[in-house]
C-alpha cells in the first residue's frame, strides 16, 4: 500500500469518525432527553392506568348489555329466526348519550374539487373514498387512494363510564340545500361542508345543544384540506380531568403500480413534533408505540400519501401496519395501516380540535411548499446529508427546469446526463489525466517488481515505486480523488430517479413507464435474484458497465495489477447489478447507460487530447529537477531504518 493509498483510508476515516462526532449528541442533550423520557414515561403510566380502568369499565357494561339484548331477542324471536340467528353475537347498543345515532341510513355526499374526488359517508361522516383525477393506476383505473369498505376513521372518548366512537354514529349534512348530494369547488375558491351528528336526551329525543361536528374546508387546486373537530355542548358527558380524546384511523391501501420498490416502499411515516421525520418498516410487518409528540402521521405509498396533520400536535399514537398474504380483504390489495392517536383536548377548556388532511401525490414540489417536511417521504437519501443536498439544491431544480419545457421525459434524462457530465469534465479530465502519467511510468515500475520479487522485499518495493512517483511528479491518488468526488452524484441518482412521480407512467422508446421496468422479453420460468423477464436498458448498462471496467482497467495498468482482487470484484458487480436493476426504474438504468456512453466520448476525446510522448519528456524533466522529501516519507524512511532496512 503507497503514500497515497494510506492518505486516501486516513481521508474517508477521519471523514466518517468526524460525522459521527459531528452528529452526536451533546451530554447535556443526552441528559435533557433522558429527562423527557422519564418524564413521559410517568405521564404514559398514568394515563395507561386510567384507560385500563375506564375500558375495564366500559367492557363490563358492554357484556351486561350484549347480555341483556341477546336475552330478550332469544324471548320475542321466532323459532325460523331463533335458528337463524344461532351462533351469531348481537352488536352492542348501549351507546349512551349517542344511542339514537347508531340507527340510520348511510347516504353518501361527493365534493369534487379540481384534482380529487371525495366521498363523505354519513356513518362515521368521514371521507370514504379519495380518487386523484389528475392519475391513474398501471392498468389505467382511477386512481383510489384507499378502499371504500373497509376504512375508518373515528373519535373515541369514555362518557359516564361508556366508550364512544363516533365511527359508528350516523352524522348528517348542516347547512346544505336538503336532497343536494354532489358538490363542486374550483380555482382558489374553497367550500365548507360540515357534517354532525347529535347526542340524545336521556328519553331518547334529539338533543340540539350537544353534538360533534367535522369540519371540511375543501379548496379547489389545493391537495391539502382543513378538518376541525368540534365539540359542543360536551361538559355533561365527557369528565373534566380527561386531557384527551383518541384518533382512530384504518385503511387497507390498494395497488396502484406495476412494481413495488424495494427502497420506495409502503409503510407509515411520522414526524416527531419540531424534529425529524422517521418511518416503520417498508419491507415486514411492524407495530410500534410512539411516547412522544407527533406532529403528524402518512399512510404513505410509492408515489402517493393519505396524511393527517396536527395544527398542534398529538400526544403519542400506536402504529402498525402490516400485509395479509393470504386472502386478501379487499381487490388489488396492497398493505394494512392504522394508527391511534391521542390528542389534547379538555373539555373545560376546549371545542375544536384543528387537523389537516394532505391527500396527494409525493412530489417534492408540491409537499415542500407546505413547510411541513411532508417531503422527507420521498427517499432521496436523507439518511446522508450529501446525497440529500445533491438531489435538493441540484438534481431535482434542473430536473424540473427541463421538464417544464413539455419534452420527453427520456429527452429530459438525456439532457441532464450532458449537463451533469460536462459539470464533471474538469474532474474527469484530471483522472485520465492520472491514468496516462500511470501508463508511461509502467515499465519502470514493472522493473521496480521485478527487482524486489520477495515477499520480504515488499518495503523496499514500496520505497522505490514513491521515489520515482516523487521525482516524476506523479501523484498516484489524483486519479482515485476524482472519482471519489463523483459518487456521490452516482448514489444521489440511484435514490432520485426511482422516487421521482414525473417518471410514472411517461413512456420512452420501448419502455412504457420509466418508473417501472421495461421489459422486452417474458421468460416462461422465474430466474432467483433475476426475475421473470429481460430489461433491455439495464442489459444496455450492463454491457456498456463491463466494457468501460475493461478500458478503464486497460488504462490503469500497473495500479490494477497490484490488487487481482479488486480486479476481478469490478467484473462481478455489473453482473450483480443486472439482476438488482432487472426490477428497478427503466429511467435509472437508462441513466446509467447514457452516463458510460458519455465517458465512452470523453475517453476518446481525453485520449487525443492528451499526448503521451510529450506527458513522457514532461515526467523525465520533472525527474531532474531537485525535490524535497515530504515529512510523511521521511518519517516512513525512518521507520524502513528502525526496522534494519538500509535505503540504497
Amino acid at each position: 500500500m503507497n503514500k497515497n493509498s494510506i492518505i486516501g483510508f486516513i481521508l474517508i476515516a477521519a471523514i466518517m469518525i468526524g460525522y459521527s462526532i459531528w452528529m452526536a449528541p451533546s451530554q447535556e442533550q443526552i441528559a435533557a432527553q433522558k429527562r423527557k423520557q422519564d418524564s413521559i414515561a410517568r405521564v404514559m403510566q398514568q394515563y395507561n392506568d386510567s384507560v385500563n380502568r375506564a375500558q375495564a369499565l366500559a367492557l363490563k357494561e358492554k357484556q351486561k348489555a350484549a347480555k341483556t339484548d341477546t336475552v330478550q331477542k332469544k324471548a320475542t324471536a321466532s323459532p325460523a329466526q331463533t335458528s337463524k340467528t344461532a351462533g351469531t353475537t348481537a352488536k352492542p347498543k348501549n351507546l349512551g348519550a349517542f344511542a339514537k345515532a347508531s340507527n340510520g341510513k348511510n347516504k353518501k355526499f361527493v365534493i369534487e374539487t379540481d384534482l380529487a374526488r371525495f366521498v363523505i359517508g354519513s356513518k362515521g361522516g368521514f371521507i370514504r373514498t379519495v380518487e386523484l383525477k389528475k392519475y391513474k393506476t398501471w392498468d389505467q383505473r382511477p386512481l383510489y387512494l384507499f378502499d371504500s369498505t373497509t376504512s375508518r376513521f373515528g373519535v373515541s372518548f369514555f362518557s359516564h363510564n361508556q366508550l364512544i366512537s363516533t365511527n359508528h354514529l350516523y352524522f348528517s349534512v348542516i347547512g346544505k340545500p336538503a336532497g343536494k348530494s354532489v358538490f363542486k369547488v374550483s380555482g382558489k375558491d374553497s367550500l365548507r361542508f360540515v357534517m354532525r351528528v347529535y347526542a340524545n336526551t336521556p328519553t331518547g329525543q334529539i338533543d340540539s345543544s350537544r353534538y360533534i361536528d367535522y369540519v371540511y374546508t375543501f379548496r379547489g387546486n389545493n391537495y391539502m384540506l382543513h378538518f376541525n373537530i368540534v365539540m359542543h355542548g360536551m361538559r355533561q358527558l365527557i369528565p373534566a380531568n380527561m386531557n384527551y380524546v383518541e384518533l382512530k384511523w384504518f385503511a387497507n391501501l390498494l395497488k396502484e403500480e406495476k412494481t413495488v420498490d424495494r427502497f420506495n416502499g409502503s409503510t407509515i411515516y411520522y414526524k416527531f413534533y419540531k424534529d425529524d421525520v422517521d418511518y416503520l418498516s417498508e419491507t415486514k410487518d411492524e407495530k410500534k408505540t410512539i411516547k412522544s409528540k407527533l406532529k403528524w402521521v402518512s399512510f404513505k405509498q410509492r408515489f402517493f400519501s393519505s396524511t393527517l396533520i396536527a395544527d398542534n400536535y398529538f400526544n403519542d399514537g400506536i402504529l402498525e401496519t402490516h400485509k395479509i398474504k393470504k386472502n386478501p380483504p379487499v381487490k388489488h390489495y396492497l398493505k394494512t395501516m392504522s394508527v391511534d392517536l391521542t390528542v389534547p383536548f379538555n373539555v373545560m377548556r376546549d371545542r375544536e380540535i384543528p387537523l389537516s388532511f394532505y391527500f396527494g401525490p409525493n412530489d417534492f414540489t408540491t409537499m415542500k411548499a407546505y413547510h411541513l417536511d411532508l417531503e422527507h417521504q420521498i427517499p432521496i437519501g436523507w439518511g446522508f446529508f450529501l446525497l440529500a443536498w445533491i438531489n435538493k439544491w441540484i438534481v431535482i431544480p434542473v430536473f424540473n427546469w427541463l421538464g417544464g419545457y413539455g419534452w420527453n421525459y427520456g429527452i429530459v434524462i438525456l439532457v441532464l446526463t450532458i449537463l451533469l457530465k460536462l459539470a464533471l469534465f474538469p474532474i474527469a479530465y484530471k483522472t485520465y489525466l492520472s491514468s496516462a502519467k500511470m501508463r508511461v511510468l509502467k515499465p519502470e515500475i514493472d522493473a521496480i517488481n521485478a527487482k524486489f520479487p520477495k515477499k520480504e522485499d515488499s518495503m523496499k518495493k514500496q520505497q522505490a515505486i514513491m521515489a520515482l512517483y516523487r521525482k516524476a511528479g506523479v501523484n498516484p491518488a489524483s486519479g482515485c480523488v476524482p472519482m471519489l468526488l463523483q459518487m456521490p452524484i452516482l448514489f444521489a441518482m440511484f435514490r432520485f430517479f426511482p422516487a421521482a412521480i414525473q417518471l410514472r407512467q411517461q413512456s420512452f422508446l420501448w419502455a412504457h413507464d420509466l418508473s417501472s421496468y421495461d421489459s422486452i422479453l417474458q421468460l416462461p420460468w422465474n430466474i432467483p435474484f433475476y426475475g421473470d423477464h429481460v430489461s433491455l436498458f439495464t442489459l444496455l448498462m450492463t454491457v456498456s458497465t463491463i466494457m468501460y471496467t475493461y478500458m478503464n482497467n486497460k488504462m490503469m495498468g500497473s495500479q490494477t495489477q497490484a490488487m487481482p482482487g479488486m480486479k476481478t470484484m469490478m467484473y462481478i458487480m455489473p453482473i450483480m447489478f443486472l439482476g438488482i436493476f432487472n426490477n428497478y426504474a427503466a429511467g435509472l438504468s437508462y441513466y446509467y447507460f447514457l452516463a458510460n456512453i458519455f465517458t465512452f466520448l470523453q475517453m476518446w476525446l481525453f485520449k487525443y487530447a492528451i499526448n503521451e510522448e510529450k506527458l513522457r519528456k514532461q515526467i523525465e524533466a520533472n525527474k531532474k529537477k531537485p525535490r524535497k522529501k515530504s515529512s510523511f516519507q521521511k518519517r516512513l524512511e525512518e521507520a524502513a531504518k528502525q526496522r534494519g532496512y538500509q535505503k540504497r
